[in-house]
């Protein structure tokens, strides 16, 4: 059994307000020295066999066709 991580990150270029309300929050906490804040989504997917070539292939389908959305967001792929 292997492990496959995908991470969806907004694209740089995007507005990100869940990230502007956080540091807003880490301000009001008392939390100071942090001036940036983007929030993503972490998938960790278990697979039946290994995380082969083809197995990241389908992967990367999956992440572009339903883990995200191609137009704002940005992904990456890795065996983990």
């Amino acid at each position: 059994m292997a492990r496959v991580v995908v991470d969806v990150m907004l694209k740089p270029e995007i507005l990100d307000p869940q990230g502007q309300a956080i540091v807003g929050a880490l301000g009001r906490l008392g939390h100071s020295g942090i001036s940036s804040v983007r929030q993503g989504k972490h998938f960790e997917l278990e697979l039946d066999g290994p995380a082969d070539a083809a197995a990241l292939e389908r992967i990367r389908e999956l992440a572009l066709t339903l883990l995200s959305n191609p137009v704002i967001e940005d992904f990456v792929v890795r065996a983990g």
